[in-house]
């Protein structure tokens, strides 16, 4: 009889012990089968800032209304921040005594418009002060960017809560960049979680917007690129005059001078007709691995449009600080510890 009372006992508190910490996930707002996988849910502000990605999104729309090129940005900065370790705002910190940032490493060259980011902060912290992350704010005002170029809705969790450093020192490490070849792309991208679909939908962000010369010169000078299309490197060579490009001076060619704000397949019809800007978008129709996607996307939007959503999302979640881990700033540029 004693030994059954005890083995009641023992499961009673057992369970007892399930229940509080299934209670503790909910109260965090975060369900048990959600905790396990990133900690981020759909609607994370429902409850305590129910506003936030209305406000996030008509700012967006209002910014996007007075300066065109934020879109571009917005959609920058999710491919910057989150492949880098972790999709924590860590992009968006200005550099200290410590520390350099990673706005100013040679990476995140032409990256601009982080201001307009403060502006959307701004907003929110008005509605709800000190509950909306801004890398929350980061991730949505790319996914209402990508909407205003034309793009899909993609649905986005939040919950993300805000890196305390920057991550300067490892970005060469996690970063692709466009000189880099397809198979360090690719290994890059499968690191978190994104298959060879997904990086060739990730690349057809190459439809919007423009790439600095200084990227693009090797291409041209001293000798053209054999591989790019004859009829394009005349207006390259326009646009691009000098071997030596002064990178302070506003010299670009736009990504896909067909549809330049668009977000649309018409980037793959370019790679396939050599057009493509990049060393990495050449590649991407030369590889056996990737050259079947960008046929396929070439011929269908739609197929596009779903693995671009689908890769969007993967990347939307890397590693995001949850729960108690970082913070929420108080501004997107400084660290609240350094934050007056």
């Amino acid at each position: 009889m004693h030994s059954e009372m005890g083995s009641f006992s023992l499961l009673f508190f057992t369970v007892f012990l399930s229940l509080v910490a299934a209670s503790k996930l909910y109260n965090n707002g975060v369900s048990a089968e959600e905790s396990a996988d990133t900690g981020l849910m759909m609607n994370y502000y429902t409850d305590s800032c129910p506003q936030a990605e209305d406000v996030i999104r008509e700012q967006v729309k209002l910014l996007y209304k007075r300066h065109k090129n934020t879109a571009f940005s917005w959609l920058r900065n999710i491919f910057h921040d989150c492949a880098v370790q972790s999709c924590d705002a860590s992009l968006l910190l200005d550099s200290t005594r410590r520390s350099l940032s990673e706005k100013e490493t040679d990476r995140s060259f032409g990256l601009r418009n982080f201001r307009y980011l403060d502006t959307i902060k701004e907003a929110v912290e008005r509605e709800c002060p000190g509950v909306v992350s801004c890398a929350d704010i980061l991730v949505l005002s790319a996914r209402d960017g990508i909407v205003a170029l034309g793009g899909p809705y993609i649905p986005l969790k939040t919950g993300r809560r805000d890196g305390r450093r920057s991550r300067a020192e490892v970005l060469e490490e996690y970063l692709p960049d466009h000189n880099e070849s397809i198979s360090g792309v690719l290994a890059k991208f499968e690191a978190i979680g994104i298959d060879t679909p997904g990086v060739v939908a990730l690349l057809g962000a190459h439809s919007v917007g423009r790439t600095h010369c200084v990227k693009l010169v090797h291409r041209l000078y001293p000798e053209v690129d054999p591989a790019l299309n004859p009829d394009h490197v005349e207006h390259m060579l326009h646009k691009c005059p000098d071997p030596i490009p002064n990178p302070k001076a506003v010299q670009y060619v736009r990504n896909d001078r067909g549809t330049p704000m668009i977000l649309d397949n018409n980037y793959y019809r370019n790679v396939m007709e050599g057009k493509g800007l990049l060393q990495v978008d050449h590649q991407l129709y030369e590889d056996k691995r990737t050259r079947f996607f960008v046929k396929k996307m070439a011929k269908s939007q739609d197929y596009f449009f779903k693995e671009f959503a689908r890769a969007i999302t993967i990347l939307s979640e890397n590693n995001p600080l949850t729960g108690t881990k970082g913070e929420i700033r108080a501004v997107c540029n400084v660290a609240n510890k350094h934050h007056l």
